[in-house]
């Protein structure tokens, strides 16, 4: 009955790790970006396009290898806990032991999972608007340069 037990709550830890390391790469900027004065708006259409294109390559992989980091943090509790629950008993104090690293390894992958999120967007967002301002687009927090002053009539 133990052992059923035990098997059954290291299928449902594991089952919460698997959530707990999912980081999904951004879906898109969370940054404003505006049209310049005079631009169509088609125009502006292609330069969004391209420019969450150039995004993605720039964060190409970050979602995979966050979430890796993720599930290996709520593994490495679970067997910690289970080898503190091994040597503290056997039977119940493996399972007790494996539940409670699991639970505290879910809660560290968590930890990471919505932290690494948080940079990816982020990451996202900067090389997006990078490339927007770039193609002349108003970018909230940047300002263009004014041009110089036309230099003093000679005569």
């Amino acid at each position: 009955m133990v052992e059923v037990k035990a098997k059954a709550g290291i299928f449902l830890v594991g089952g919460f790790m698997l959530l707990a390391g999912c980081v999904a790469p951004p879906l898109g900027p969370t940054v404003a970006v505006l049209p310049s004065p005079n631009k169509p708006f088609t125009v502006f259409q292609d330069d969004q396009v391209g420019c969450e294109d150039y995004a993605d390559r720039q964060i190409a992989g970050g979602a995979e290898a966050a979430s890796d980091r993720a599930v290996g943090a709520a593994v490495l509790g679970t067997a910690l806990g289970t080898a503190v629950g091994a040597a503290t008993g056997r039977g119940r104090g493996a399972a007790a032991g494996a539940a409670f690293g699991g639970v505290v390894g879910t809660g560290v992958g968590a930890g990471i999972a919505g932290r690494s999120q948080y940079e990816l967007q982020q990451r996202y967002n900067i090389a997006y608007s990078q490339c927007m301002y770039a193609k002349g687009n108003q970018v909230p927090g940047f300002t263009r340069a004014a041009p110089p002053p036309p230099p003093p009539p000679q005569g």
